[in-house]
């Protein structure tokens, strides 16, 4: 057993153990903090796959903004821990039969047809170089386009949505109307005293 399969193990118990802290931490902060350490792991599992540049992406992109992002939503909305505790038991039946589902539909595709999967992928792949990062670019932009953009769209509502839960009303939280302070006459912010209301 070599340093590489030895590596792959640990970092793939490692990313296994935080996927499952994600959904199972009661504390989102805490859960959101097992998710940078599970994309760390397989940014390390795409290094051993010669990789590289998803590698870098995956921890620029995914750990450097979007998990900041994550973290920003998390300790803004202010949520309320033992309220979501509450539909765990509810929900739990709905969670097993999606999870069996995704199971099963990810077995399936792995055992009857990843082969002629990787094959197609290969033999494009061959044609163009072997530069990973001009291979990447000609697959997304021309055979994955339509799932490339659906992608893109996807984390654009997710950044709008984040935005929106911001942006709800609290008693808490004081904000200010532009519509109301551009419409405010003078007379209603300045009052002129005399002498006489004054002596009065």
């Amino acid at each position: 057993m070599n340093l590489e399969i030895i590596i792959f193990y640990i970092f793939s118990l490692l990313l296994l153990s935080s996927s499952i802290a994600v959904i199972m931490v009661n504390n989102p902060v805490k859960s959101a903090i097992s998710l940078v350490l599970s994309f760390f792991s397989s940014a390390v599992l795409w290094l051993l796959l010669n990789a590289e540049f998803l590698s870098i992406i995956l921890i620029l992109v995914y750990v450097g903004a979007v998990m900041v992002l994550f973290l920003f939503v998390v300790m803004m909305l202010d949520i309320n821990i033992s309220r979501t505790e509450e539909g765990f038991v509810k929900y739990l039946p709905i969670g097993i039969i999606v999870f069996a589902t995704i199971a099963g539909l990810l077995s399936y595709f792995f055992y009857n047809q990843f082969d002629n999967a990787g094959d197609s992928i290969i033999t494009s792949i061959d044609l163009i170089g072997k530069d990973n990062t001009k291979n990447l670019g000609y697959l997304l932009y021309t055979e994955y386009l339509l799932a490339f953009e659906i992608a893109a769209i996807i984390l654009l509502l997710g950044i709008i949505s984040a935005i929106t839960l911001t942006q709800k009303k609290s008693e808490t939280n004081k904000y200010q109307n532009p519509g109301d302070q551009v419409n405010v006459s003078k007379n209603a912010r300045l009052k002129i005293i005399s002498d006489e209301d004054r002596a009065r």
